[in-house]
C-alpha cells in the first residue's frame, strides 16, 4: 500500500484562549509541497456579510527549537558558564 502523502494539507484545532481575547481562536500545522511545516492561528471575526476566518501563516519554529536543545556535541551545559 502507497504511504500517505500529507503534503499540502494542514488542521486547525480550537485554541483555549486563558483569558487572552488576542489569542488565536484555533491553532494547528500545515505541510507545504516541500514537506516543510508551518504554524497556523485562527480568529473567528465578524463583518457585514456574517462569521469568517481571519488567517495568520508563519514558519514553525518547534521543529528549529528541538535541534536547538541539544548543546553542540550532544554534550551537557554547565551553568556556572552561561554568561548571565
Amino acid at each position: 500500500m502507497p504511504e500517505y502523502d500529507n503534503r499540502n494539507t494542514g488542521v486547525l484545532f480550537k485554541n483555549d484562549k486563558e483569558g487572552n481575547d488576542k489569542r488565536p481562536d484555533y491553532t494547528g500545522k500545515f505541510t507545504d509541497a516541500d514537506n516543510k511545516e508551518w504554524r497556523l492561528a485562527a480568529w473567528v471575526k465578524q463583518g457585514q456579510k456574517g462569521k469568517f476566518l481571519s488567517l495568520k501563516v508563519s514558519e514553525d519554529q518547534s521543529a528549529d527549537r528541538k535541534r536547538d536543545d541539544t548543546p553542540a556535541g550532544g554534550g551537557s551545559v554547565d551553568l556556572d558558564e552561561v554568561p548571565f
